[in-house]
């Protein structure tokens, strides 16, 4: 009995990580469409979506079916609490990787203003996190973790320039207006892949240490 319950949280960590992978390859891909211009590599990240869905269902009944039949304690009621809010944030990733496809087509032909913001090096930056928190909770390393969090103050001062600097735009010429507005939806989705790829170094921290990290404080 001890030996399934066992094998039954090692396949629960196994799935978070396939879908951890998962997530970070829809993400690279729909922001690699998006600085390309190509979309049919977007097209691709919208139709895998379905897969991220499966993924988010399944870990969810694990997770549910490890608790009804079991009575965890401790470390592994930590995991547990830690794996149903991992999932959901993994979740959340795979939809905004999804709206950063679908901005692909609205952008075409917008390439040199989009290159002209600093959306890129935000897009860098939020993708780095979401690999250091996966990375963290791969080796359960509350020090990949706090670097997480200290990324995000990061990305949310860039968020900030960015903003700025596509309302100047929009100020100096009406053609500017649908580009920079659809550009202001995708800097919003990546400040969102940040906060998400936050709250899972917390998770971590929580599994780890079992203390709760809210907001950055006390990290």
């Amino acid at each position: 009995m001890e030996r399934h319950y066992e094998r039954e949280l090692e396949e629960l960590r196994s799935s978070l990580i396939d879908m951890g992978e998962l997530v970070d390859r829809q993400l690279r891909d729909a922001i690699g469409a998006l600085l390309a211009g190509d979309p049919a590599r977007a097209e691709r990240v919208i139709a895998r979506d379905v897969e991220v869905d499966l993924f988010d269902t399944t870990i969810d009944r694990r997770v549910q079916s490890i608790i009804a039949l079991n009575q965890p304690v401790a470390i592994d009621l930590r995991l547990l609490m830690a794996a149903l809010k991992i999932n959901g944030q993994l979740e959340r990733m795979g939809d905004i990787a999804v709206n950063i496809a679908e901005r692909v087509v609205p952008l075409a032909g917008e390439q040199a203003f989009l290159d002209s913001t600093r959306i890129a090096e935000m897009a860098e930056i939020s993708s780095i996190m979401v690999r250091d928190s996966l990375d963290a909770f791969l080796r359960q390393d509350p020090m990949v973790a706090r670097r997480v969090l200290e990324s995000d103050d990061v990305v949310d001062k860039l968020n900030a320039v960015i903003f700025r600097h596509l309302v100047e735009e929009m100020e100096l010429s009406h053609e500017r207006i649908r580009p920079a507005a659809h550009m202001l939806v995708l800097t919003r989705h990546l400040e969102r892949l940040a906060d998400h790829a936050t709250n899972i170094a917390e998770d971590v921290i929580f599994l780890v240490e079992a203390r709760l990290v809210k907001h950055h404080a006390q990290a």
